[in-house]
């Protein structure tokens, strides 16, 4: 057996490990206890003897009589060897043999939505850390095995006679649902579960506990609460060597998920296959399954995932003294492209390919060292892992809540226009909305489509669909556009194409993102806009950024470049292009030799305003998520009649959806997204209106007092 690599501060990490002993899984980390529970660390569930079992650190369970553990690794938001204490604690317990393991979860492949970009960037980041597994022993690698974990597991254990099993902390909602039907599993099994957070500064369970069981709102109360839970883990060294598998017969059937729904369908040019050819995969070897594999087209993003990739780009960052100790994030340029302004670090955060502890400390030490004046958060690089660890530390508290309006006490109710449908049985949306005003689902397609007609926003969502990612900035642009600042589209229809098509979507800062942008959490300056014309042009006045992202304006004078639409015939016709239409792909695309670009889908000025008038109504009316009559329905009794938004009537449906379905001459309709098939609503009869206030949840605060040193007089 090839020995691990033990650093200096493991019998510190042996000591933090999860006890088979009640007492010890309370004291030593309370943090699994959400997910692991006592009874499933019991002795007696375990498949070792009492006899044999003593109460010290796990790697001293073992007698020298028997066997030493055999155990399964599961890689899941943690692709990468460096600074993994869940990899570590898998060493400390000197295993006979380890089996580093992916399942090819069925909630991902037809569940999730996730675009090809994302889809080619996780398998990259599989295909790296499986080379870098080889290198350390040329028996082992990624082992990727087609099936849930929830159905895989029971007789995995069974045939590979494991012993423990080993993971990240996920605080996904989901994984968390998952983890407790596997931990539940192993406890049949008698296997053992050991747990370690690694995915963010803080254990985020802990600062949950810390915070009195509410969600972060601010980086001053992660700050806070970080204070108390001690000071950021130094991160731990790759290991340089690590044990053989053992034995990987598969002597039992795979169970093969179901494919309906597959909201990732319109992705795939051919039939999904990845489960069609056995657990190992087509050759038998456990291979990471490939887009061709999955029926899926290629990617179109130039961003390579790969844990050695995202080391190398940290080496070149932290190589620029100046850049890491005086990076401030709004002061980089939306408007940058090959190369961009910004780091580029998030989709490898996401997928784990680097860690969050070991960006801290690095940047921490350039700035200790520098000479001159360092940015400080929230505006500089380690103020950006704040903002992290601020949102997963909220959806860690809320749970499914947290990505939706309906029945989160920290989320403020608007009315907005294309509403999530809510299943009354769950109480949480279904993927669908309703399509309350047929023009506010057009504005919505032509945003998502990036033809809007104004191409600064165009640009972005074109960048975004080919590139999996656009800047800060930009995110901040299209969600403000689609939101309060324009289209008073619901702030969930904008997170589930951010969700499809981001290759760093991290579903925590998404959503907190998103709500923070719609002012609805987070963030109240509902009276501040970006501008599509005036925003841009502080950045880049010639346009560079738009002729890139928008080809058919390539030609076209600088001076027009944001407003084509006040262009010439004359210099329309010169620069080869005529402003004219919807932009509609299932029209013609070209006019004789002239490329086509839509006029603008309104007056922007005119719906800011308007934005802005619905905003104001909705926090004098002052709702909340979880208000009753968000709840049942009733709120529409709140607002006037002429308020924006589908407030006409009395009584609508719960969570801002309206009573009624299909009226108004508005069929069922279903765009080229099957996750969301929409329908139209049918207005009730008009009623006297009421005023209520609601009192905001505990901890339901703005951080607006960090960013007053960098606002500007008027409108961005």
């Amino acid at each position: 057996m090839a020995r691990s690599y033990v650093t200096p501060g493991a019998s510190k990490i042996a000591e933090s490990r999860v006890s088979i002993s009640t007492r010890n899984v309370h004291r030593r980390d309370s943090g699994v206890r959400d997910v692991v529970s006592a009874t499933a660390l019991q002795p007696s569930t375990c498949l070792l003897p009492k006899v044999n079992r003593i109460e010290h650190p796990i790697c001293d369970f073992y007698t020298s009589t028997m066997p030493a553990p055999r155990v399964v690794y599961w890689f899941r938001t943690d692709l990468r060897l460096h600074d993994s204490p869940a990899l570590q604690a898998a060493l400390d317990l000197k295993p006979e043999c380890l089996y580093p393991i992916w399942t090819w979860d069925p909630h991902y492949v037809y569940r999730a939505r996730v675009g090809v970009n994302r889809w080619q960037f996780l398998l990259d980041c599989q295909n790296d850390l499986s080379k870098g597994i080889t290198k350390l022993n040329g028996k082992s690698k990624l082992f990727v095995l087609r099936e849930a974990p929830q159905t895989l597991f029971p007789k995995l254990f069974r045939s590979w006679r494991i012993t423990h099993l080993v993971f990240e902390k996920d605080t996904d909602a989901y994984a968390k649902d998952r983890d407790r039907e596997v931990v539940k599993i192993a406890q049949e099994a008698g296997v053992e579960v050991v747990m370690r957070s690694g995915r963010t500064l803080w254990d985020s369970d802990e600062i949950v506990k810390a915070h009195g069981g509410k969600p972060t709102m601010s980086i001053t109360q992660v700050q806070a609460v970080g204070a108390k839970l001690g000071p950021i883990a130094k991160p731990i060294l790759a290991p340089t060597s690590l044990p053989d598998p053992g034995d990987m017969k598969l002597d039992f059937a795979q169970e093969q998920p179901g494919q309906v729904p597959d909201v990732n369908a319109k992705y795939r040019k051919d039939e999904e296959r990845s489960y069609d050819t056995g657990i190992a995969g087509p050759l038998g070897n456990f291979s990471v399954p490939t887009l061709e594999e999955l029926g899926l087209k290629p990617a179109t993003t130039p961003h390579r995932g790969g844990e050695s990739i995202a080391l190398a780009m940290l080496d070149t960052i932290i190589a620029n003294e100046d850049y890491t100790a005086t990076f401030e994030k709004p002061k980089t340029a939306p408007t940058a492209f090959e190369p961009q302004a910004t780091t580029l670090m998030s989709p490898y955060l996401h997928f784990g390919a680097i860690s969050v502890r070991l960006i801290y400390h690095r940047v921490e030490e350039v700035i200790k060292k520098y000479k001159g004046k360092a940015s400080q958060p929230p505006t500089s690089l380690t103020g950006q892992l704040l903002f992290r660890d601020m949102y997963f530390a909220a959806q860690a508290a809320l749970g499914y809540r947290f990505g939706q309006t309906y029945n989160n006490d920290h989320c403020r109710f608007v009315p907005w226009h294309l509403p999530s449908k809510i299943d009354e049985k769950t109480g949480l949306i279904t993927g669908e909305h309703d399509i309350n005003d047929a023009s506010a689902e057009e504005m919505f397609v032509r945003w998502r489509e990036g033809r809007t007609g104004f191409p600064w926003i165009d640009a972005l969502m074109r960048q975004l669909k080919h590139e999996g990612w656009i800047h800060h900035l930009g995110r901040h642009a299209v969600a403000c556009f689609l939101t309060r600042g324009g289209c008073y589209v619901s702030w969930e229809r904008g997170a589930e194409v951010f969700e499809e098509w981001l290759v760093d979507h991290e579903a925590a800062s998404n959503i907190g993102n998103w709500q923070w942008l719609s002012c609805t959490a987070f963030y109240a300056q509902f009276y501040r806009c970006y501008s599509p014309i005036a925003f841009p042009k502080k950045w880049d006045q010639e346009g560079a950024f738009v002729r890139r992202f928008v080809p058919e304006l390539r030609s076209l004078p600088a001076k027009y470049i944001y407003e084509p639409w006040k262009a010439p015939l004359q210099d329309q016709r010169a620069a080869g292009v005529l402003i004219k239409g919807k932009g509609d792909p299932e029209h013609q695309q070209k006019e004789g030799d002239y490329a086509l670009y839509p006029k603008p889908m309104f007056d922007f000025a005119e719906r800011r305003d308007i934005c802005i008038q619905g905003l104001k109504k909705a926090y004098r009316v002052g709702m909340f998520g979880n208000h009753q009559k968000v709840l049942d329905g009733t709120w529409r009794e709140m607002f006037d009649d002429d308020a924006e938004g589908p407030t006409k009537g009395r009584k609508g449906g719960p969570g801002g959806t309206t009573a009624e379905q299909q009226a108004d001459g508005l069929e069922e309709a279903k765009d080229d997204a099957p996750v969301t098939p929409k329908r139209g609503v049918k207005r009730g009869p008009p009623s006297p209106k009421a005023t209520v206030s609601s009192k905001r949840a505990k901890g339901q605060e703005t951080i607006d007092g960090a960013f007053k040193k960098m606002k500007r007089k008027g409108k961005k």
